[in-house]
Formats: C-alpha cells, structure tokens, sequence
C-alpha cells in the first residue's frame, strides 16, 4: 500500500483504521463549593462541560471569569469503557456529526480532550450551537491514533488528525523537525496531569502562578487552541521531565484558580532526544489552520 505525504513528510496516513465513536453533548458540572487557589483567595465560577457559547478556539486562555472552562462542546458518554474508547480514539481536528436532535446533520470539528473529566471539545458554528441541547448525541469519525512520521521515527504522533498535520506543516531538516509554535512553555511550571501511563488522551496544566516566568514566556497571551512547545518535556511514554526533550501540544481549555492547574494541554508530538525545533509563529493556532472557532468565516446575511 502506498505511503502518503502530509505536509512534505511520509506518514502511514494510508494504513490507519478510521472508526466511528460516538458522545452525548454533557451538562456542565460543579462540587457547588468555593475553589481556594493558592493566593487564599475563594472564587465560584464556570467550570467544564455544557455547551459554551461565548468561549471559542482563537480566544484568550487566561482572562475568562472561568475555571477549567472548555471552548464550544463538550461530549462524553455514561459507559466508562466507551468514554475510554472516544478519549483515546478521537483526534484533535476529527470531523464530528451531530446525530440527533435539532442540529442533526451537522458538521464540527474536535478541538481538544480534557483529562479528569475526560471530555472530548468540539468545535461547532453558532448556528448549530443555537440549536444543540444537553443530551444531543455527537458521531466522531476518529482518525489518527497510530499515526507516524516514516522518515522521523524518533518523533512520536498522538492525538493528531492527518489533516491537521498537514495544516501544522512541520519541515524536516536532517534528522530533526521544524514546528511552528505559537509559545515556548517550561517543564518547570507543569502541573495537573503529571503521572498518567501514555499520552493518547487527557492533558495537563501550564501553571500561571509565577509572574516572572508569565511575562518571560507571554504566557498570559495564551490562546486556545494554540500549538505550542514545552521544553524539557518528554511525552512519548507519559509525562515525564527529560532534560533536552522537546514536545508539542495544543491549548484545550482555559486558565484554573487550584494549585497546580492552568491551561490545559493535550500532546501532539514528543522527541525525547529533542529532535523538534520550535519556531516561533504567533498564528500557529487550530482556528488558523482549520477556520474553525473564532476564525471561523462569517456567513452573509441575505
């Protein structure tokens, strides 16, 4: 079977399985109970789940009156194992159906997952959104775990949807991989999320508690739905600090009050042996590359 190429690189692209996995869009959640952060000060806000209206990919990370909110929709299931299977399957920039209900037939585009919770984040139009409800019912066309890089074996591919690699376009260079990142992120100020087996699903969180380390990286510019880098991290097998590593992720939900949480991130690319290069590109962003949330085209008024 022929090897396609995405974004100039061979990929296995042809030999990945594509699968339907299916959520229910999920009511938002709250423990109904002041969040202390680490400062002492209490704070009660809007958290994960439900549909967002007013909260796209595209859009600031950090200055929502939120914690851990999630942009567009948020699916899951009630079956853990079937919640398992959506998590792990679906890819970020997977096209998803609504399959019930008002909106049924259309179209929307996976943003993110969100580890604890475990949601899937969909990107829908306004148009949709005005029509979804809790409970609606949301067909995945899951593609791309299992992808990789033929010549650039040394880099591992998660949660990555071929269409969006291609969109990402990283160029090889020898024997390293050139990414344009819209941030630089430290290992040091990764928190929430550390400890997991593998890196197929869920995220874990930029901490934004350390003024010196937000004003030297522009970390409080941090979009969701950017593509960024974190250095120092290895994300091949779990999370783990590795000195010289570099891996690749996308912002999935906004900024948090708790300790140890901020932006979330879900990988999509890790060289333990630090064969990504990071350049810098401020529009490196899935509402960019995909016109989907905030970017998305405005349809004209008749």
């Amino acid at each position: 079977m022929a090897k396609r190429k995405a974004s100039g690189l061979k990929t296995n692209e042809a030999q990945l399985v594509e699968q339907s996995v299916l959520g229910q869009v999920s009511a938002p959640v709250s423990g109904g109970a002041w969040r202390v952060g680490p400062d002492g000060k209490p704070s009660l806000l809007p958290g994960v789940g439900g549909i967002t209206y007013n909260c796209k990919v595209g859009d600031s990370a950090t200055r929502w009156e939120a914690d851990h909110v999630e942009p567009g929709v948020s699916i899951k299931t009630e079956r853990q194992d079937q919640n398992t299977a959506l998590n792990t399957l679906a890819c970020v920039g997977n096209v998803a159906r609504v399959v019930s209900g008002d909106a049924k037939g259309a179209e929307g585009t996976v943003t993110g997952k969100h580890g604890g919770i475990e949601h899937v984040l969909v990107d829908f139009a306004d148009s949709t959104m005005e029509k979804l409800v809790i409970g609606d019912k949301v067909q995945i066309r899951a593609r791309g775990l299992g992808l990789k890089l033929v010549d650039v074996p040394h880099v591992a591919l998660m949660n990555l949807d071929p269409r969006l690699l291609a969109k990402i376009a990283p160029k090889r260079d020898g024997d390293t991989l050139e990414v344009r990142v819209a941030r630089l992120v430290p290992a040091a100020i990764m928190g929430s999320g550390l400890g997991r087996a593998h890196t197929f699903s869920g995220d874990y969180d930029v901490q934004l508690f350390d003024p010196a380390v937000v004003a030297q990286y522009k970390l409080a510019d941090l979009r969701l739905g950017d593509i960024v880098a974190v250095e120092d991290a290895d994300h091949t097998f779990g999370r783990i600090y590795r000195k010289g590593a570099m891996s690749i992720g996308i912002i999935v939900h906004s900024c948090c009050m708790t300790a140890g949480h901020g932006p979330g991130l879900a990988s999509l690319m890790s060289s333990r042996d630090g064969k990504i290069v990071p350049v810098i590109d401020p529009s490196a962003n899935i509402a960019n590359y995909l016109r989907i949330g905030r970017m998305r085209p405005k349809r004209r008024s008749r």
